[in-house]
């Protein structure tokens, strides 16, 4: 996988764009740096995601999600997590807005390891692709800062673009991004209680608690697929924690004693579950540890008042969606694929 280093680099491809310009060298609605201004029909204001109240980036993923799936799952719980994330600091996310103070579009940078995650979000609409290149630039100058202090070499991936995003893929793949895995999202209603769990021989759930979590993190790191990168294990201890004090659900599964995978997850006031990490240790997969854990987790969820849960499960797992739609009742389905970036 491309790596980025501890110096300054540019991102160039043959249409013209560049970490210098943020743009294409051509066309009236491309935002310029450097001292050079941008077109008066694209007058983008950047602030600091932390100086932007909850509510209104809440709408911008919402309205994002609505616009492009047809379908907006994203809550101010994910909101308030998300601005939160241990592993963040108040430097390392920003929005842009255009006339009226409208939001266009907002990123953030999360290093995972040695891996530099970015999560954009552009609104479809004239200025989309501009305001896409912006907030690019940001957060990849913002890598450079972190590669340079750090003194490390990172990947950076930009993941959870929608499939169907008429914006980001074609404004990713000019600043030399390229598609990798893609996961699918399901939308699973809890009203009924799911399957019971099918444990293998020597199988046994349990609750995790704090003293599981360094055999919880070894797992999340060893079942992590390549490129996703894995939370090193402060921020992980530091999420866990967060996660049991808002009472949020975990369990281990274990095969004759062995750990073999576990599930967290957490339910927000308004009923909306999420399952937030399903892991296996890849020497256990093929034994339906995934589908255990996957109905474990949402029956706990379900037990702690969720009428609906969001999972995400890579396609380089091994589930097959119609055998999930059997199992659980799935309300929706879409597709999210992370983008690897290449230096040039």
């Amino acid at each position: 996988m491309p790596e980025f280093a501890a110096r300054p680099f540019l991102f160039r491809s043959p249409s013209g764009f560049s970490r210098e310009d943020s743009g294409p060298t051509a066309g009236p609605d491309s935002p310029q740096e450097g001292g050079r201004s941008m077109t008066p029909h694209a007058p983008f204001t950047v602030r600091r995601l932390a100086d932007v109240p909850p509510d209104v980036l809440l709408r911008l993923m919402r309205s994002h999600e609505k616009q492009v799936s047809g379908v907006a799952t994203w809550t101010r719980e994910d909101v308030l997590l998300e601005l939160g994330h241990p592993g963040r600091t108040d430097d390392d996310g920003w929005c842009l807005t255009g006339f009226g103070e409208d939001v266009l579009g907002s990123a953030t940078v999360t290093a995972r390891g040695d891996v530099l995650h970015v999560l954009l979000t552009v609104l479809p609409g004239r200025h989309g692709p501009s305001a896409a290149r912006r907030l690019l630039s940001l957060a990849l100058d913002r890598a450079d800062a972190l590669a340079a202090r750090h003194g490390r070499r990172y990947a950076v991936t930009v993941g959870g673009v929608l499939s169907g995003d008429p914006v980001l893929p074609p404004v990713l793949r000019e600043a030399g991004f390229s598609p990798g895995l893609t996961a699918g999202q399901y939308a699973i209603d809890l009203t009924a209680p799911p399957l019971p769990p099918l444990l293998p021989d020597g199988g046994a759930l349990r609750p995790a608690g704090p003293g599981d979590v360094a055999t919880l993190h070894t797992l999340h790191r060893r079942s992590r697929t390549r490129g996703a990168g894995a939370e090193d294990a402060a921020v992980f201890r530091a999420c866990f924690d967060r996660l049991r004090e808002s009472g949020g659900a975990a369990l281990q599964l274990e095969v004759s004693g062995r750990p073999a995978g576990h599930v967290l997850g957490r339910v927000d006031s308004l009923g909306n579950g999420r399952v937030t990490d399903l892991a296996v240790d890849p020497a256990f997969r093929g034994l339906g540890i995934g589908y255990a854990l996957l109905t474990a987790g949402l029956a706990e969820l379900r037990a702690r008042g969720a009428v609906g849960a969001l999972v995400t499960l890579d396609t380089d797992d091994p589930y097959d969606p119609e055998a999930l739609g059997r199992i659980l009742t799935v309300r929706s389905v879409r597709s999210v694929t992370r983008f690897h970036g290449e230096a040039g």
